[in-house]
């Protein structure tokens, strides 16, 4: 177990990411947030409790540091299984033979479309990246009010990436217990799961490939 809980270690402490992390820029307004949400989560503090919104801060900037946040964790997450997902072992986007994912996208994709796993989560993070690069979308500029259609825009985020969790958990779920990475995965899906559930984020039919895990980790 020791070695497990080693190489699982030295795989983080190397960053390994899926895709180039996104940051936030140091002495801004959501740079203070992350530094706070991060130090809530570390500090060990009731993950239910960490997810409510600190006394005097904007929602929309506390949702916005956590979408940023769980876009870094998840891409992280892929990152430890993404050798083992190929277009011959995970030929659709699926969880499980009751659930299965098409990619649609408005642009190269007008119509939902059946893909492999690993192609759809490429695009999915790929685009994820380039809606919360959007300063039209995610502001950074002090004083730029968040539009109107942005909360309905980190929803589409949210529940997108939730499926990456979906994945694999029901198709990968024995290589991140090999690596020892069972205890830090199930801590990053309930802090998600707590804060998707807090501010109403993610449908809960979308929650439902997951839904026996989900209450037996998530109290």
């Amino acid at each position: 177990m020791a070695a497990k809980a080693s190489a699982f270690a030295s795989f983080f402490s190397k960053d390994k990411t899926f895709r180039p992390k996104k940051r936030f820029d140091v002495g801004t307004m959501k740079y203070s947030l992350h530094k706070q949400a991060n130090a809530s989560l570390n500090a060990g503090i009731d993950l239910k409790e960490v997810v409510k919104l600190p006394p005097g801060e904007d929602v929309n900037d506390w949702i916005a540091v956590h979408v940023v946040d769980f876009f870094n964790r998840i891409n992280l997450l892929y990152g430890t299984v993404c050798e083992n997902c190929t277009e011959q072992s995970c030929p659709t986007m699926s969880g499980g033979p009751k659930y299965e994912y098409h990619w649609c996208d408005g642009d190269r994709y007008k119509r939902p479309t059946a893909l492999p796993a690993p192609q759809y989560i490429s695009l999915l993070m790929e685009w994820a990246e380039s809606q919360i690069n959007n300063e039209n979308i995610f502001p950074v500029t002090v004083g730029v009010p968040f539009p109107r259609n942005y909360l309905q825009s980190c929803k589409k985020i949210l529940t997108r990436l939730f499926r990456v969790f979906v994945h694999v958990y029901i198709h990968h779920f024995d290589k991140l217990v090999a690596i020892g990475a069972e205890a830090h995965i199930n801590t990053c899906y309930k802090h998600f799961y707590y804060f998707v559930t807090e501010y109403n984020l993610v449908d809960k039919k979308e929650l439902e490939p997951l839904r026996d895990m989900t209450e037996r980790i998530c109290h």
